[in-house]
Parts: structure tokens; sequence; C-alpha cells
């Protein structure tokens, strides 16, 4: 027998907030690869220095990345270890990895990922809602197609969790408001893992009240909407 491939692309999930979430095996790979590719090499940089690493760092980010494919995939047929990171939690989930990975498995090329950090998993469980089924829908558009994708939303019967930005999220508690209705019950983290870590729950339009009289909101946020009752269930229980 011929012996397994050797891993060649690594996808490495790194703190979300809280450098202790790192996990050793990470901290183990992140020593042995030859580069890093990474999303911003300034804060990968940070997180390295934290680990007592130095490794070569290449930019991998949404910007550059079609550019990037090609020569990443040269270097890595030729042998060359690569880890690839994101600024926070596990690449490839709403951050640049996907193009990467098909690539380098439409060419033989093995590729692994280790488990980790990564902020929907924590806000969805802190939420209190159904977690056997959800649905990840990540960020919404900003503006072409926003609508068709609440209203395509509306029926949903499972936990829905989205990533949303501090600027966006009263227009978006609002919008979900109108089209799921005002009292659909939500959650809102921010902050997961640091030191003002919040998770606020309520209805929709209560969520909405709630961030819109604050006089700024910062941090990340993961909103998890409660999905559509099933109705014929409703029927049978009754």
């Amino acid at each position: 027998m011929s012996e397994p491939a050797a891993t060649l692309l690594y996808l490495v999930p790194t703190p979300i907030g809280n450098l202790e979430d790192i996990t050793l095996r990470a901290i183990r790979v992140l020593g042995e690869v030859d580069t890093v590719l990474a999303e911003d090499t300034r804060t990968s940089g940070r997180l390295l220095q934290h680990l007592g690493l130095k490794k070569p760092m290449l930019s991998y980010h949404l910007h550059n990345e079609h550019q990037q494919v090609q020569r990443l995939l040269e270097r890595l047929e030729k042998g060359e270890t690569m880890a690839l990171v994101s600024d926070a939690g596990t690449p490839g989930i709403s951050d640049p990895g996907f193009l990467l990975v098909r690539e380098c498995l439409a060419r033989g090329i093995k590729v692994e990922c280790l488990p980790g950090a990564t902020a929907f998993v924590p806000a969805l469980l802190k939420s209190g809602f159904g977690a056997e089924r959800f649905s990840f829908e990540g960020f919404l558009p900003v503006k072409k197609g926003r609508q068709t994708r609440l209203r395509e939303l509306a029926p949903e019967t499972r936990t829905m969790i989205f990533y949303e930005s501090p600027h966006r999220i009263v227009k978006t508690l609002e919008q979900l408001a109108e089209v799921l209705g005002p009292d659909r019950q939500a959650s809102v983290s921010r902050e997961l893992t640091k030191l003002f870590e919040e998770t606020v729950n309520g209805t929709l339009l209560e969520l909405a009240a709630n961030f819109a009289a604050r006089a700024s909101i910062k941090g990340e946020i993961v909103l998890v909407v409660q999905g559509q009752k099933d109705l014929k269930e409703e029927r049978r229980a009754d």
C-alpha cells in the first residue's frame, strides 16, 4: 500500500477574541508549516508573536484571492506547506478560503481543516433556540437582492443565523421585523469571548428599539432568529 498523501494546505481557526481559545493543534500546525496565508498580515502577525512563532506570511484576502490562487497552487504542488488563517474564527466561513480549497481538491492537493473557534456556534447555543436544525445565512446582501433574500427567508422553519456589522444591525432588525413579523423572537450577540461580551434576547421589534437607542454599537455581531413555527405540527398537536 502506498502512503497517504501529505497534507499541504491547513485551514487553521484562530480566536475570535480571547487568545486562550487557540488550540494546541493549531499552535503546532502554525509552527510546522512553511508559510502562513493571512487575511491581514498585521492581525495574524500579532497572534504569531503572542504564540512565540516567526513565520513567512502572505496576504490572502477577499480582494486578491483570485489573483493569488494560481501562484499558491504552483507552490503547493512543489511541496510547500501552508496554513490559511482569517483575522478571527474559521477561514472559509464568511471569509476567503473556498476558492483555494476548491482548486486544491481539483488538483489532488490534500487539504485539512482543524476544528476550532467560530462565532456562530456560541451565539446559536446562547440564544436558547433549537439547534437541531439551523440555517447559516452569513451576511445578507447589502443592497442588490437584499429584499428578495429576506422574502425567501420568511417561511424558513429552521433557526436562522446571520453575521452583521454594528452600523447595519438596526436596519437589519427593522427589515426582518417587517418581513418575519415584529413578534418573532431573536437574539443578538456581540463581542463574543471578549471582556464586554453581550447577548440580548427579545422580539425583533424590541431588539431594534434597544440597539437604535444606543449612542454607539461596537463589535462584530451574530444575529440568531427563531424559525417560522411549523403550522402542520401545531395542528397535529391540537
